[in-house]
């Protein structure tokens, strides 16, 4: 197994809903970078050396924690949890959801104030009269693929 070396691109994965991992681990092999799945509850990968998964205990953001405090300015975090992505972000980390989009700077304050909105809604109307996101597609895969691709490139300059 690869040890994490904060000195070097790694992927830190928030992996319980992670809708693609299959295309990590197939960027991550190809590029030989080390990837780290996260999750509350056992996950199957694939045997490889530069791949691990760490159960983290099922605590309230416990795996976001874990993410956190590993994330660097060497690190793509892929993730849906806009507060994580947050928190990554301030540690200089590359964050992206699982569609391959970035979350930036400039872009975290109105993914959070979107989210604050949207719970509020829920709250107030009920989960069934609130559409949830689009479907996840081919594009959103080739999409992450692309933006994961990037990234790498990216790093490795750095």
């Amino acid at each position: 197994m690869i040890h994490y070396n904060p000195d070097k691109p790694h992927i830190l994965v928030d992996a319980d809903a992670c809708p693609v991992k299959d295309e990590i681990y197939k960027v991550a092999l190809r590029k030989q970078v080390p990837v780290t799945l996260v999750s509350n509850s056992h996950l199957r990968i694939p045997p490889h050396p530069l791949l691990r998964h760490i159960t983290v205990s099922d605590g309230f953001d416990a795996a976001d924690d874990w993410i956190a405090d590993r994330s660097t300015p060497m690190s793509i975090v892929i993730t849906a949890d806009i507060l994580l992505a947050e928190r990554t972000l301030k540690a200089g980390a590359i964050t992206m959801g699982g569609n391959g989009k970035l979350f930036t700077e400039n872009s975290i304050g109105s993914a959070i104030a979107t989210r604050a909105i949207m719970a509020d809604l829920r709250a107030g109307i009920g989960q069934q009269n609130i559409g949830g996101p689009a479907p996840f597609g081919k594009a959103d895969r080739s999409r992450f693929l692309s933006a994961l691709d990037e990234a790498l490139v990216k790093l490795e300059k750095s």
